[in-house]
């Protein structure tokens, strides 16, 4: 039997995992493990692991990063497979993968998998820039500029499976700005109605990430729509280059 048997066999159920960098998501799933039973499977730690081992794989792996190259989905899925079918859980949070429409198409198209939903680890630019510079400090890579570059990436590159998990009702949003026992009291939630429709704020009803997704398509400036939907003076743009204020309702 292949391994999208074994999986289908196993009756594996999996969760997708996605917010910007420094939204919590790491301590989360921490918490989701504990006290819901899920296995963390961190696409990046299994390359990383990967490359430690030393196998040909890794060295692949391991020269394609040094080339600046994007290692394929193939591999990166491959490794994934392999982590679901040798661990004796059947429910696992798939922490920052996919990370975009190309991640997300081969990884349903290779295992056969749709994941039960999306749990989205919503958090404002500002928030997440203040997180990162407190606990980075004094690396190289903890300026401004290189944080909102990664913002920027994810934003461009997450909305657009984020948007099509929303049309398929498998978003679940977790405002992620608040206390940490906070957030995880929403995740609760979220787990608690495990087969039922989820009643908390989809990207979808999100004037933020319907106004990002214009803005991705037409580049429509999204403060003056924002102003205009909420008629407050137009606040500071921020890297996303959306109004704040205006979203932090």
């Amino acid at each position: 039997m292949d391994a999208v048997g074994r999986l289908k066999e196993k009756g594996v159920k999996v969760i997708f995992v996605l917010g910007g960098p420094g939204s919590g998501k790491g301590t989360q799933c921490a918490n989701i493990v504990r006290d819901f039973g899920f296995t963390h499977l961190s696409a990046g730690d299994l390359l990383r692991a990967e490359i430690k081992s030393g196998s040909a794989n890794g060295t692949m792996i391991q020269n394609m990063i040094k080339e600046g190259k994007i290692v394929p989905s193939e591999v990166t899925i491959k490794l994934l497979e392999k982590a679901m079918l040798e661990n004796g859980n059947d429910k696992f949070l798939i922490d920052g993968f996919p990370r975009n429409e190309e991640n997300r198409a081969a990884f349903e198209e290779v295992t056969k998998i749709e994941p039960e939903f999306v749990l989205f680890f919503d958090c404002s630019e500002e928030e997440m820039e203040r997180r990162l510079l407190s606990r980075n400090q004094g690396r190289d890579d903890d300026n401004i500029e290189t944080i909102r570059k990664r913002f920027k990436v994810f934003l461009e590159s997450s909305l657009p499976v984020i948007e099509y998990y929303n049309a398929k009702n498998k978003v679940r949003t977790v405002d992620a700005a608040r206390p940490i026992n906070e957030v995880f009291e929403s995740v609760k939630i979220a787990f608690s109605s495990f087969d039922k429709k989820v009643t908390t704020n989809s990207p979808g009803n999100s004037s933020f990430w319907r106004l990002c997704w214009q803005k991705l398509r037409r580049r429509v400036p999204v403060t003056v729509a924002m102003t205009a939907s909420c008629g407050k003076e137009a606040p500071k743009m921020d890297a996303f280059g959306r109004g704040y204020r205006c979203f932090r309702r």
